[in-house]
């Protein structure tokens, strides 16, 4: 047994109302935004929270991110001034600030963008030589960024900062900049090594010079001490002739030292031991007129008596 028309009816209006205010009300996320077409013609942006629109009448397009988004472009060749084919990658940071022109004013604002960046990149690097390239990442990043802005703003886009990850240079100019590098690097480290040696010897020369100061001036101060303590003593003739007896054996020491004339004032000075050692009679052993004759034990040699003078050796 079916249901009454009326009952069926009630059901399909009760089943309309329902589908309509659900369509009526839309609820938009926070950091989106919905666009709404009203007969064909955009009528309105719906912004986060609850908005009503009228069912069958309005259309509401998908949520636009509002946030700001990270766009990583595969690799692109390059070519630089200096006719280098070089790999460029970039990262781009935009955001969409007018959903209604990111909607109408471009069909694909992510592949426009896309292919703005590598024409603006390849206008760019192509002025610059393969140096400049890989040593003005910064400028680079800032032109980019500045044409992108300009042009993107009609779009409803806002470019935040544009990043080169990597720039490539071809395999074979690659290996040449390691060698160079590689050569610098003995290069400042023979330099160094160089700097480091000569930095010693400067060290140990101003070392050897101090020391040899410092040896110099102990040896004065040794003479000056023993010279001051000769004179504050006062020594008489007898200790002076006395040191002279006491230095002709260690003299004597000398390898092929067998004869020595002592001089006339070494002679005067050993007078008062002459004087000190005479025999008995009060005659001095030895004479004290005449050079001494020392032998290699330091004994004076005896002499053979020639008339008045005294005799020479026997050949």
């Amino acid at each position: 047994m079916g249901l009454p028309p009326l009952l069926v009816a009630g059901l399909l209006v009760a089943m309309f109302v329902v589908v309509t205010v659900v369509r009526a009300v839309r609820i938009v996320p926070q950091a989106r935004a919905r666009n709404v077409e009203r007969l064909g013609r955009y009528h309105r942006t719906l912004q986060p929270g609850l908005s009503i629109v009228i069912p069958y009448v309005d259309r509401v397009y998908p949520p636009m991110d509002l946030r700001e988004q990270v766009v990583s472009f595969a690799p692109q060749p390059v070519i630089t001034e200096d006719n280098l084919v070089v790999e460029i990658d970039t990262v781009l940071y935009f955001q969409v600030t007018d959903p209604r022109s990111a909607a109408y004013e471009i069909a694909d604002h992510l592949g426009a963008v896309e292919h703005l960046t590598v024409t603006t990149l390849r206008n760019v690097v192509g002025s610059m030589d393969l140096e400049r390239a890989l040593t003005s990442r910064d400028s680079i990043n800032s032109q980019l960024r500045t044409v992108l802005d300009d042009a993107t703003g009609k779009w409803g886009l806002r470019v935040n900062r544009v990043e080169i990850k990597a720039i490539d240079p071809p395999v074979s100019i690659t290996d040449a900049m390691e060698k160079q590098m590689r050569a610098e690097r003995d290069k400042r480290a023979t330099i160094l090594t160089a700097e480091g040696d000569r930095q010693g010897a400067i060290l140990r020369a101003e070392g050897d010079r101090a020391a040899a100061i410092l040896k110099a001036e102990g040896r004065a101060r040794e003479i000056d001490e023993v010279f001051q303590a000769v004179h504050r003593n006062n020594p008489d003739p007898n200790l002076l002739a006395y040191q002279y007896l006491q230095v002709l054996p260690q003299l004597a020491q000398g390898a092929g030292s067998t004869f020595w004339m002592v001089p006339t004032e070494v002679t005067a000075a050993l007078a008062a031991v002459s004087r000190a050692f005479a025999d008995p009679a009060g005659e001095p052993t030895v004479p004290v007129d005449q050079p001494a004759e020392v032998d290699g034990d330091g004994r004076a040699p005896a002499r053979e008596a020639r008339g008045d003078r005294p005799g020479r050796p026997d050949q």
